[in-house]
């Protein structure tokens, strides 16, 4: 008998570099024999197996060059007839089915985050309309939970060089200026508003592509981006409480986070940072570059009478609104980003979509906004066109992978 302990399947080669001398070659039973280094790939079984009807290797070596064929039975320790089947069970699948688990855990707790950032956001705006501390507030706060993380070795703090800061450089200038838009945005105008606009980042970053960088799609993208043009259009012309600088705004965002997406694809190649690390240094270099933008254009006194008004008016609750709208902003993102490590882009602009939905239903029940059904259905449009985007983009992505 040849005992193979727990390997269910080790090598020939692996059995005879280890098989112990023999000391009567007839015997009918040998040493355990066990496979030098099981490899990563080897599955263990819960009971050693046996292999029966082979006198030596050397025995079923000269078999086997005489053209016999050679029967080979396995038993488990405590049984006494042959296995007909052995189960092993399929880690592949149980390893895609963690990782779709894990990745639904990620997209779950994303939209959450956002939808609750949005609304205490808003509920900031509307009483202290100053969105420019208000942006530098939201990156403060996120930059110090990042560094007292790294300082109290919570989270392991990146290994980053002067090419890594330079490349990060044009991406934080953009994340900037895109954070900064879309909060003058919601401002002035509703959140669903705000969402609705954003939704059309796929045609920006068609648009660019196509004229900056020179890049070609096929028609069905073209085509894709024909209801998310006209559903923002319409959406528009029928907003109740339209205003061009919330317009604005919420267009330049579009415009910035397609730029920062290009100059995040171009400069951080071959960077080792994990999402979470990625998002906490491009947080600090936004907030360096943000802050003395903000104190120009704002300023201290304007800040300290509006926070004056804002505690009258809200009363204690308007820090903790502050607080929360900061402390939300940076976990959404960070989120974003760590699931960013875990699926591919095309797979996180279908998120993404599905994110604005939640935003914009939520926003919409929440501050009893007054959607009008032409509005609605100018939302409907180009939020299913952004989804239709995204699916033409996926199948792009494939060709090109099969070439």
């Amino acid at each position: 008998m040849i005992s193979l302990k727990h390997s269910a399947a080790p090598a020939a080669s692996h059995l005879i570099q280890q098989r112990s001398p023999l000391k009567n070659p007839g015997s009918s039973s040998f040493a355990p024999l066990l496979p030098a280094k099981p490899s990563k790939s080897s599955m263990f079984t819960g009971k050693p197996l046996y292999i029966s009807a082979i006198r030596s290797l050397c025995a079923c070596t000269e078999q086997k060059s005489r053209g016999l064929k050679v029967k080979c039975q396995a038993y488990e320790a405590d049984r006494s007839e042959p296995l007909r089947e052995i189960h092993v069970p399929d880690i592949q699948q149980r390893s895609e089915a963690a990782q779709k688990l894990k990745i639904g855990i990620y997209f779950a707790t994303w939209w959450a985050l956002n939808v609750v950032f949005n609304i205490y956001n808003k509920k900031v705006l509307n009483a202290f309309p100053y969105p420019w501390l208000t942006s530098t507030l939201s990156l403060a706060t996120g930059s110090l939970m990042m560094i007292l993380s790294w300082a109290t070795r919570i989270a392991e703090a990146p290994k980053t060089d002067f090419d890594f800061w330079k490349a990060l450089a044009p991406v934080a200038i953009a994340h900037t200026i895109g954070h900064v838009a879309a909060t003058v945005s919601m401002s002035k105008v509703a959140v669903s508003f705000t969402h609705i606009i954003k939704s059309a980042e796929p045609a920006f970053s068609v648009l660019v592509s196509r004229f900056l960088l020179g890049e070609t799609f096929p028609v069905p993208v073209y085509l894709s981006l024909l209801p998310i043009i006209g559903g923002c259009a319409l959406a528009a012309v029928t907003e109740l409480n339209f205003n061009m600088i919330g317009f604005m705004g919420a267009m330049i965002s579009n415009l910035a986070f397609v730029f920062r997406n290009i100059f995040s694809k171009r400069g951080m190649k071959g960077k080792s940072v994990s999402g979470m690390n990625y998002y906490a240094c491009l947080s600090i270099l936004s907030l360096l570059i943000l802050t003395p933008f903000a104190i120009a254009v704002e300023g201290p006194k304007m800040w300290a009478a509006g926070w004056q008004k804002a505690l009258v008016d809200i009363g204690p609750h308007f820090v903790w609104w502050v607080a929360a709208q900061s402390v939300f902003y940076h976990l959404y993102n960070q989120v974003s980003y760590m699931s960013l490590d875990e699926i591919s882009p095309l797979t996180f602009s279908v998120g993404n979509t599905m994110k604005r939905i939640s935003v914009i239903v939520s926003s919409i029940i929440i501050f009893h906004t007054p959607v009008q059904p032409i509005n609605a259905l100018g939302a409907a449009i180009a939020i299913l066109g952004t989804f239709f985007y995204s699916q033409r983009e996926r199948e792009r992505e494939r060709e090109r992978a099969f070439l």
